[in-house]
This record gives structure tokens, C-alpha cells and sequence, in this order.
């Protein structure tokens, strides 16, 4: 169970990205959290596994108060939260087996990463994940040779090696096409519905909204906007909550 208790951010300069946003994710859930642009959804995620400190408000995972952890108990918390990027954050100049071995970084003796040498379970886990992401002859190939919905099935498989308790995926088809969209959000459901994976998802498609989320929920200036089931966002709710007509993927 995460819950979150009136979160707040205020960055300097009083710019304020979320304020007094509360609410429960149970363990197992695809949330999909929407929003315009600079609405708060990016630092809602990053909160939550202190990518960004929160200025007030308290964040709980699984009876653990992420928000008043020490770095220790943090490096921990991090092990299992996989963090899916927009932009891949992959090493370019890097191969697709290193990007993804990166995943077990929180796992191994820090010595043994800079040489590049891990236990030979996580080397078979690296390939395990790369034939469920369907880039398995990938795996020597730098990521910068790779198109963009191949790198983020890389991200993918690199937040899986993680063995993780939940993902937060930070627009994570929002530079991709519709077809290429479908393909990441459904590895996304597949790791969702068989392995029990909590995912955090933010999106701005109302069919990939409707199509792969068990709720949503919705900020507007960093304001909690709806907290309810995806057949409950139907096109003047969106349009209230986004000031526009609803986009979709195709």
C-alpha cells in the first residue's frame, strides 16, 4: 500500500507544483495520473522515491515513512521502485546489456559495477528480461543505435531488474507513436497483471487512460482534480480538468 498524506512541493521561488494532494494506492494497481503539462505529475512521482523532497506532507510504502527515511533506509526503498523515464535516461555510448544491468546497481559491490561484472544470475536475468521485451538480439547493440520504442522497452527492462514492488513511469510513451504508444503501455499491463507490480503511471491519452488503468487520478496546478475509476473520465471531465478537448492516441 502507498499512501500519500497532503503532499506539497513549493519550489524556490514559490513556484508551486502540488499542494495538500492526498490519496491510497493499493499494492497491484495501475494508477494513471493525468494532468497538463506542469500540472505536477512528473514531481508527484519524483516525491514519492525522493528523486524530489517534498517540502510538507508525509509519503508511506508499505508501513515505511519514505518521507523521514535516511539514506540508508532510502538506498533501500530505492532497490524496489523502478523508475521508467520519458526519455529513456539510458547511457548512449553504453550497450543495451550495460543499460539494463544497470537496474541491479542498488544490489551489487560498487566496485564490481564500474568493471562491468555481475553475479551470473543477474546476467541471465538481463537476457530473461530482454526476450520479454522482445529486444533479445538487441543486447549488444550501443542504446543509441536503437529506435526510441526499443529504448524505452530498455528502460522497461532495466526498472524490472530491479525485481521491484512498484514503478513509476513518467510519460513514458509521450515521445512515441500511437503504435509504438500501445506496445510500452502494454508491457507495462503485463507486468502490472502477472508479476503484481504496483505501476504509477502518467499519461495524457484518454484511450490509454481508458484502456490500461484501474483508476486515475488528476491534478491541475498541482491541485488533486478527480480520484476515481477510468469510465469516470469521459470527455467533459477531461476537458474541465485539461481545458481542452480530450487528445488521443489513434
Amino acid at each position: 500500500m502507498l499512501r500519500i498524506e497532503n503532499l506539497t512541493k513549493i519550489y524556490t521561488g514559490g513556484v508551486q507544483a502540488l499542494m495538500n494532494v492526498s490519496f491510497d494506492v493499493p499494492k497491484g494497481q495501475f494508477l494513471a495520473v493525468i494532468g497538463l503539462s506542469g500540472s505536477g505529475k512528473s514531481t508527484l512521482l519524483r516525491c514519492i522515491n525522493r528523486l524530489i523532497e517534498p517540502t510538507s506532507g508525509t509519503i508511506v510504502w508499505n508501513d515505511i515513512d519514505v518521507t523521514a527515511a535516511s539514506d540508508e533506509e532510502l538506498r533501500r526503498i530505492r532497490r524496489k521502485i523502478g523508475m521508467v523515464f520519458q526519455h529513456f535516461n539510458l547511457v548512449h555510448r553504453s550497450s543495451v546489456l550495460t543499460n539494463i544491468l544497470a537496474g541491479r546497481l542498488g544490489y551489487v559491490n560498487p566496485a564490481w559495477s564500474l568493471l562491468n561484472r555481475f553475479p551470473k544470475t543477474d546476467m541471465e536475468n538481463a537476457y530473461k528480461q530482454l526476450e520479454r521485451v522482445g529486444i533479445a538480439d538487441k543486447a549488444d547493440h550501443r542504446a543509441d543505435e536503437l529506435s526510441g520504442g526499443q529504448q524505452q522497452r530498455v528502460g522497461i527492462a532495466r526498472a524490472m531488474m530491479q525485481n521491484p514492488d512498484m514503478i513509476l513511469a513518467d510519460e513514458p510513451v509521450a515521445s512515441l507513436d500511437p503504435v509504438l504508444a500501445h506496445s510500452i503501455m502494454q508491457y507495462l499491463e503485463k507486468i502490472n497483471k502477472e508479476d503484481g507490480v504496483t505501476v504509477l503511471c502518467s499519461l495524457h491519452f484518454l484511450d490509454l487512460v481508458h484502456r490500461y488503468a484501474d483508476r486515475v487520478v488528476a491534478l491541475k496546478e498541482g491541485i488533486l482534480m478527480f480520484d476515481g475509476l477510468p469510465k469516470d473520465i469521459d470527455d467533459a471531465k477531461f476537458k474541465d480538468i485539461y481545458g481542452r478537448d480530450a487528445e488521443r492516441v489513434g
